[in-house]
């Protein structure tokens, strides 16, 4: 029974394709701690997490915080905008991830995290990418085995890269995706009720994914709408995070889940 969770992120763990900043945000990690408290109705829940954090601001500003709520369930994940930069470093984002698993595993909390699917595999303009997710999964995964971390092994099933589980800026999960999401951490902390069924294929889509033509021209209209932009505050020094706090900065009762 857990009676404490704090989530700590980026825009993933924000819950960002989950809503909207209008209606709110929800994301798997809402969603999973409205599933551990089905069983530990007591549990209460904070969600540090911003969008557009690097590995090292996520350290830098959510991990005092998350220790001074004391929680006895924590999730960490951060990496993907620094893969995203010009410069990447894996072992540096790797002792990012190492110092705050050391620093929350020391006072007894159980953390979980996440190794990232292969993206690359819906942005065929971001191929070039491929490289740097093997090496941030494989930091993840070296930084958590010598603190007893577990990794939601999500890169790992073919069913992770449908287009369906995925926004359109193809970065961010979909309601869908994250609810997937919320599933393979709960299969991983063997939740009461929680099982395999996030890992298996989704039923055929009604609708075939463009090729062709029709393929050349949503990538160029992905480009202009989510690359193009995206650059353009990377040149100018500039974050989707900047101005932004946490959604949830104190643990707080969880509310039944709203489908």
């Amino acid at each position: 029974m857990f009676l404490r969770y704090v989530a700590l992120g980026d825009s993933q763990t924000e819950g960002v394709g989950d809503g909207d900043d209008t209606t709110g945000l929800r994301g798997w990690a809402d969603r999973l701690a409205e599933t551990v408290a089905r069983s530990s109705p007591e549990l209460r829940y904070a969600n540090l997490a911003v969008r557009g954090r690097l590995a090292g601001q996520v350290r830098a500003e959510q991990l005092g915080p998350a220790l001074a709520l004391a929680p006895d369930l924590a999730t960490v994940v951060a990496g993907v905008n620094d893969l995203l930069r010009p410069r990447f470093d894996a072992d540096e984002v790797g002792g990012h991830l190492a110092a705050m698993f050391a620093a929350l595993t020391a006072t007894g909390t159980r953390v979980v995290t996440v190794a990232a699917p292969d993206l690359t595999r819906l942005i065929p303009a971001a191929r070039p990418l491929a490289p740097r997710i093997t090496a941030l999964n494989a930091a993840v995964r070296e930084a958590a085995r010598p603190h007893g971390v577990t990794v939601v092994e999500i890169d790992r099933h073919p069913a992770s890269t449908d287009p369906r589980l995925w926004s359109t800026d193809r970065l961010h999960a979909s309601s869908l995706g994250h609810t997937l999401i919320a599933a393979a951490f709960a299969e991983a902390l063997a939740l009461p009720g929680a099982d395999d069924s996030w890992t298996r294929p989704l039923p055929p889509a009604a609708v075939r994914p463009p090729s062709g033509v029709r393929a050349l021209t949503a990538e160029a209209a992905w480009v202009a709408g989510f690359l193009g932009p995206w650059i353009g505050r990377r040149l100018r020094g500039r974050s989707s995070g900047d101005g932004r706090t946490a959604k949830r900065p104190e643990p707080a009762p969880v509310t039944a889940a709203r489908e």
